[in-house]
């Protein structure tokens, strides 16, 4: 499921974007674009992302996660291959990547619910190891990316790629990525089951999206976490010439955005280790508080900001563990996919603002300095915020992932107990930390 589930995604939207930068010139000097205007793709894209993300999050906990994979894939796929016919009118250029985002965001809810109802003891582990795929797959995209370029042109690169996606996406859902205990019926979810002549609940234990969103908890994950997103994501985008103006040469601090890559990918798989054995309640504010620490550290010489830029990468990798793990403990899996769509979408388009926020104090100080000290106290009011969450509400139940591994319904059953408590506010309606029998 992980190795299925993360290999599908680095074959989607990451490849789309981790890529576009390489076709900037060819495309420019091929239609007379400017690089605005061929650049603004990423920007359409994402937000045709976030509305993809928005739609399917209305029905990804209402449908079997390979009806919604699977189409969404492909039409993705289509859409990256038209990009190889749009004639030179940038109006034309901007549609089918709108719609490389919008039908890439149906690719991306489904396939972290599904890993997440397979894991409850390890499950920061298993969101980690596959969003180390991807992260490996974002980085290798360029590699391939550029030697189509050079081999084929542009146009049909886009179309290899698509051809690329297709395989592998469709063969690895197909085989291997589906939700635990999912049954269905024309692909619509059931809620309960038949197993030897008896009646096996599928229900979910945790809150309803409108339940959910009333509650300081969801608030509080979303906020906290969107503020670190903002400032990493600022800083990743700003970087080069940030480390160049401070005294770096043009190739050390390019190799700095390296040292980003890979420390992201280490905090990822690391961050989901450490999350699944401490409080996340303890780890999240101090990963968000490194980065305040790298600020510190981010100049000359170039041993200096390579650990600064370390301490940062970091904090990005554990932090993409930290949401769907935040949001399952506190808020439960009963609605996880609606709850975490409308948040990845607003994360998406929130990430635009810390570019933009270092990109204005760049033209109106002529420098980056006068803003670091604030964007230190984002990254301390957003550890304020996790610091404060509190207790789980719901802990990892002990010994359920060999038991969903060994009996997935057997697992089923204990989760639909937990649900069924949360009902009727009995008093053992705190959730059980451990499989009984």
């Amino acid at each position: 499921m992980v190795v299925g589930g993360g290999t599908a995604a680095a074959v989607g939207p990451q490849m789309y974007l981790a890529t576009i930068g390489l076709f900037v010139l060819p495309i420019a000097e091929e239609t007379g674009f400017s690089r605005t205007t061929v650049t603004g793709a990423y920007s359409v894209a994402a937000v045709g992302m976030a509305l993809g993300m928005l739609i399917v999050a209305q029905v990804v906990d209402r449908f079997a996660a390979r009806y919604i994979l699977v189409p969404s894939f492909v039409l993705f796929a289509v859409s990256m291959a038209l990009i190889a016919v749009v004639p030179p009118i940038a109006p034309v250029y901007f549609v089918p990547c709108f719609f490389v985002g919008f039908f890439g965001g149906g690719t991306v809810v489904p396939a972290t619910r599904a890993v997440v109802s397979w894991f409850d003891n390890n499950r920061a582990l298993a969101i980690g190891i596959v969003t180390g795929i991807i992260g490996l797959g974002a980085a290798l995209a360029p590699v391939l990316a550029g030697v189509l370029i050079d081999t084929v042109g542009w146009r049909l690169a886009y179309v290899c790629l698509a051809l690329i996606t297709v395989v592998v996406s469709v063969t690895m859902v197909t085989l291997f990525v589906r939700a635990r205990a999912e049954r269905h019926v024309h692909g619509r979810l059931v809620r309960e089951t038949q197993v030897a002549g008896r009646e096996v609940s599928l229900e979910l234990p945790g809150l309803t999206f409108h339940h959910a969103v009333r509650t300081r908890h969801f608030w509080r994950i979303a906020l906290g976490l969107g503020l670190v997103g903002v400032v990493v994501i600022g800083l990743q985008v700003h970087l080069v010439p940030m480390m160049t103006d401070r005294g770096l040469s043009a190739a050390q601090a390019a190799s700095l955005l390296v040292i980003f890559g890979l420390s992201s990918l280490v905090g990822r798989v690391a961050g989901g280790f450490i999350i699944d054995r401490v409080h996340g309640a303890v780890v999240g504010p101090i990963v968000m508080l490194a980065p305040i620490g790298g600020l510190f550290f981010l100049h000359p010489p170039f041993t200096s900001a390579a650990v600064a830029v370390a301490l940062i990468g970091v904090a990005f990798g554990i932090e993409g563990d930290l949401l769907a793990v935040l949001l399952t403990r506190y808020l439960g899996t009963r609605h996880f996919g609606r709850i975490l769509g409308p948040v990845q979408a607003a994360f998406l388009l929130g990430s635009a603002f810390g570019p933009l926020l270092l990109g204005l104090a760049y033209d109106t100080f002529g420098s980056y300095d006068p803003v670091i000290p604030l964007l230190m106290g984002v990254l301390a009011i957003g550890a304020v915020l996790i610091a404060t969450l509190g207790p789980y509400a719901y802990p990892a139940v002990h010994g359920f992932d060999r038991l969903a591994a060994r009996d997935e319904l057997a697992a089923s059953a204990v989760l639909s107990d937990i649900a069924e408590s949360n009902v009727t506010g009995s008093s053992s309606a705190r959730p059980r930390s451990h499989v009984q029998g």
